[in-house]
């Protein structure tokens, strides 16, 4: 393996490892020993279940593969999944609001167990089910548990800032460290130790049932609406009519959607954009490579949300545009260093430049989750938390199917070119939701304070 691998992996291994070791009180938040106990708990769920998730990427399409389905076939499965996520995610969504989260969670331990457990098949039919059932399961993995944690943090009535907290470590070890470690278990399992590629579906439905044990011994219960004359089609009316009538809220959707959609073409495109000779890259650990440097943002977005600026809403802006750059260097590379068309060998020149771009997205990546969860805290209303956040999944899915099925038909300059778009436009919106939110802080102070002239005018108006 080339020396520019290890160089890469071992700089960003040392920048991460300064970072947590030279945090100072500055950058560290106070908190108690209550909320550090709930936080841990959480934290060892979260990475639990992120674990689960993690141990199945590396071996999906190998084990597919493997049972003689062609590239037709296995992209069907995909389609399936995403377009499970977008029927169903929303009913779970808001079944989880008015059921309760906890129960939601444990709905995704048993769901995502079932998906593992059809992989033992090579029938299309009980595979394609597993896929449904994969795709249920997301739903619930990026919805349920940040709203039990949201309703849960403000029930026990800890600090509002710590709340960033636990969502950047949650980043930091779930879509990190666990990430990087379940990928080498994965290919331990499947390949030192011949157990095959279903090893690692056996292996995280052990995670998940672990998980769901902890969830069902130490969580409490917590509902959005639980009304009983809410109907299911009354919560949708009613996520829908607080997406439409405000304004922050819509934004904070296409901006997620936005981004998510490009960071999921960027994981279909990544390895035809680094190899597209058919060049000899390691695939695994450039993925651990990618992971590393989602812990680095993460450990950045860390530092930022623990100080009052900049704001969230600021920063993110700049991380926008930067991501937006970073895909754009497919296109670049293709036109300034064309490829010399040569079959096999080593990463090219042009891929060396692409790969430290493809970090600075991960990095991205990292510092988009904590502070998108931050802002969903913000201006998401608790009684259809769920419902709201799977709503904003809706147009992703399309967004990812249409690609999956053209993946194909368009060069991988223009499906790069239309995600750094996406990213520029998502910079703009940022920047309206800025101004926005602003603009409904100042109505706020001053409706506040001119109720107080009042009062102090009318002393005996109460």
């Amino acid at each position: 393996m080339e020396l520019v691998y290890y160089l890469l992996f071992g700089g960003l291994s040392a920048v991460v490892a300064l970072l947590e070791l030279s945090k100072n009180s500055k950058d560290r938040v106070a908190t108690s020993t209550a909320f550090n106990s709930f936080k841990n708990n959480y934290l060892v769920v979260y990475s639990l279940m992120m674990a689960g998730d993690w141990l199945q990427g590396p071996y999906v399409y190998f084990l597919y593969s493997q049972y003689g389905f062609d590239k037709g076939d296995i992209g069907r499965l995909f389609i399936a999944g995403f377009g499970s996520s977008m029927l169903f995610g929303t009913i779970v969504g808001s079944l989880a609001d008015k059921q309760g989260r906890k129960r939601a969670c444990v709905t995704y331990c048993i769901t995502y167990i079932l998906s593992c457990i059809t992989k033992h098949s090579p029938q299309y039919k009980v595979l394609m089910l597993g896929r449904i059932l994969g795709g249920i399961a997301t739903s619930l993995l990026f919805s349920a548990f940040e709203s039990w944690l949201v309703a849960e943090h403000n029930k026990r009535g800890f600090e509002p800032q710590w709340l960033s907290l636990t969502f950047s470590k949650a980043i930091f070890f779930g879509n990190g460290l666990v990430a990087i470690i379940s990928g080498l278990f994965a290919n331990v399992l499947a390949d030192n130790l011949g157990f095959g590629p279903v090893s690692p579906f056996d292996a995280a439905a052990c995670f998940l049932a672990i998980g769901m044990a902890i969830i069902l011994s130490s969580w409490s219960e917590n509902y959005g609406d639980s009304s009983d004359s809410k109907s299911l089609l009354a919560q949708f009316k009613g996520a829908a009519v607080a997406i439409a009538s405000d304004e922050k809220i819509a934004l904070l959707g296409a901006i997620q959607s936005l981004f998510e959609g490009s960071m999921y073409t960027f994981v279909f495109l990544w390895t035809p954009a680094l190899s597209p000779n058919e060049e000899n890259i390691p695939h695994g650990f450039i993925f651990a490579t990618f992971m590393l440097s989602s812990m680095l943002g993460s450990s950045i977005a860390s530092r930022l949300l623990a100080h009052s600026t900049p704001k969230v809403e600021s920063y993110m802006q700049i991380i926008f545009a930067i991501s937006a750059l970073t895909l754009l260097l497919p296109v670049l590379t293709n036109f300034l260093l064309p490829s010399a068309g040569v079959k096999g060998g080593n990463i090219s020149f042009a891929g060396c430049i692409q790969l430290f771009g493809f970090c600075t997205f991960e990095a991205c990546v990292g510092i988009f989750w904590p502070s998108i969860m931050k802002m969903r805290s913000q201006y998401i209303p608790e009684e259809a938390r769920s419902t709201i956040m799977n709503f904003f999944r809706i147009p992703l899915n399309i967004f990812v199917c249409v690609v999956l099925y053209n993946v194909n038909a368009l060069p991988i300059t223009v499906m790069f070119g239309m995600c750094s778009i996406f990213l520029f436009i998502a910079s703009v919106l940022q920047r309206r939701l800025m101004v926005a939110a602003e603009s409904h802080k100042t109505k706020v102070q001053d409706w506040s304070t001119a109720k107080d002239r009042d009062t102090e005018s009318d002393p005996l108006n109460i």
